[in-house]
């Protein structure tokens, strides 16, 4: 993935090469060299792991501005079921409509998107048994992470669009039917937890571009929309998500909603690639659906957010509660808006295969690859297996790797340069014992 496309950033001022992000990077994408940082780009899939890791803050998230809003005549937020629970309210319609009076024109709730992907995500289940457990696509973190290290699972991946996609792509639907504006006059802005939300945008998942026009970080307005609350007097029904939807912002809300008992969901990205070993080992054949999400506690824990993610995780576990009661009122009008807008399975299925990102590979060509897995194995025999760190690689693995790759030397390792220069320091005492041949006598 070009540097352009990536949405995690390093900031070299503050950088001070501490190695901490490289032990927590789940796909071993960041190098420390001259003291810095370095993220290689075709690694990363943006999960924003380092961005908590860091203690210096040197990582960051490049995403929209509000000001970028104004590019559009027709402005619509797409806030995500986690933009809830940062917020201490007794009405989901008072932060609905704050949205709209810091500069929004229209509101579609990504809860709402997220039920309606359930619905179709149920059709799909009963339809396809051939390739399980089906992996859920709606962490798009998750999903890279697959095309980079489990390769062999892609063709589990549910191949259906995220709530978010689906939220966009209704909304400017709608839009153009009831007002006649056209759709590139439409902007859509998806209020992000995270990162991966944004590099999606740029470089979308199973389709050829997206119909979001923009991700802002719930940090960047969490302030703006707080002083608004205090003001807001007169409160719109706004709102038409249930608690199905809603519930889709901590882990295990997706599976929660499809009404079925064989799954399994997982949060945090270590966790995740865990159960993806397990997955492609064979061992967790019995389930049938997979939901891992890359941030500890699921999108209530994204990296954009403020909230501490426990809290807002029960408040999602409230909210999820508190509007059950209204699921079947809100189920029609999920029924209503497929029908109205003649929503089909084939609008959200992808339009483009997912491709293996073959960066872990050592080699394209499979002969020169085992030639060079050999050569890392030698190298592993006499690196000393520590995973200090302190070379800028991950593991000792990774270094031999790099070493294999040319990106490397072997004396980055502390411990064989230690080794080097005890064995030359050696042979510099024996030298300087040696004296010329003309100066030598003879002892007879």
């Amino acid at each position: 993935m070009p540097f352009n496309l990536h949405s995690i950033m390093l900031d070299r001022e503050k950088c001070r090469g501490c190695t901490n992000c490289i032990k927590k990077c789940p796909t071993e994408a960041i190098r420390v060299r001259n003291s810095k940082a370095r993220i290689i780009d075709q690694r990363c899939i943006d999960c924003g792991e380092c961005i908590r890791t860091c203690p210096y803050h040197a990582k960051y998230a490049v995403t929209n501005s509000l000001d970028d809003i104004q590019k559009y005549e027709y402005k619509v937020a797409l806030p995500a079921p986690s933009f809830y629970a940062q917020f201490e309210t007794d009405d989901i319609n008072k932060l609905l409509q704050a949205l709209l009076e810091i500069g929004f024109d229209d509101i579609f709730e990504v809860a709402k998107a997220a039920e309606i992907v359930t619905e179709f995500t149920k059709q799909f289940i009963l339809q396809r048994r051939d390739k399980i457990p089906i992996i859920s696509s709606a962490c798009p973190a998750v999903v890279r992470l697959i095309q980079t290290k489990f390769p062999d699972l892609i063709d589990n991946i549910l191949p259906l669009a995220s709530p978010m996609e689906l939220a966009a792509y209704l909304a400017k639907k709608k839009i153009n039917k009831q007002k006649g504006i056209e759709i590139n006059k439409i902007g859509a802005f998806f209020i992000s937890p995270c990162a991966a939300k944004m590099t999606y945008v740029k470089l979308p998942l199973g389709f050829e571009r997206s119909y979001v026009d923009g991700v802002i970080a719930i940090k960047d307005i969490y302030g703006l929309v707080r002083s608004k609350l205090r003001s807001i007097k007169d409160v719109k029904p706004l709102s038409i998500s249930s608690g199905k939807g809603i519930g889709w912002a901590a882990s295990g809300g997706e599976s929660l909603a499809l009404g079925i008992d064989e799954y399994v969901n997982v949060d945090g990205i270590h966790n995740v690639i865990k159960v993806l070993e397990e997955i492609e080992n064979g061992r967790l054949n019995n389930i049938v659906y997979f939901e891992g999400l890359a941030c500890s506690g699921g999108c209530v824990g994204g990296p954009l957010t403020i909230e501490n993610p426990y809290v807002a995780k029960n408040r999602i576990k409230k909210w999820s509660s508190k509007l059950a009661t209204s699921s079947q009122v809100l189920e029609e009008t999920t029924n209503q808006i497929i029908n109205s807008l003649g929503i089909k399975m084939e609008d959200l299925l992808f339009k483009k295969e997912l491709e293996v990102n073959p960066v872990l590979e050592l080699d394209s060509d499979i002969e020169e690859a085992m030639k060079k897995y050999e050569r890392v194995n030698e190298i592993l025999k006499i690196l000393p297996g520590l995973d200090c760190g302190a070379c800028g690689s991950p593991t000792c693995k990774t270094l031999a790797e790099d070493i294999v790759r040319g990106l490397a030397n072997d004396t980055d390792c502390i411990f064989i340069l230690r080794e080097n220069i005890k064995e030359l320091a050696k042979k510099m005492v024996e030298l300087s014992n040696k004296i010329p041949p003309s100066l030598e006598r003879d002892e007879d």
